[in-house]
């Protein structure tokens, strides 16, 4: 999977979060919320893998099963 499959989806759920309320607060400087927009979109990434792999997994055990 992704750079940063060792954080677990609950991590970056949570991170993701902190980020979109930093982004809704609109005290960040321009530089600052691109970065925490980039950030965010990082998370939302390895969110997404966490939840494809779920989904194949249970799939797979459906399939076999």
């Amino acid at each position: 999977m992704a750079t940063e499959k060792k954080i677990s989806y609950e991590a970056a759920r949570d991170e993701l979060v902190e980020v979109v309320a930093q982004l809704e607060g609109g005290q960040a400087t321009l530089e600052e919320s691109l970065a925490l927009w980039q950030r965010g979109e990082e998370l939302a990434k390895i969110c997404q893998e966490w939840l494809d792999g779920a989904k194949a997994t249970l799939e797979k055990s459906r399939n076999d099963g």
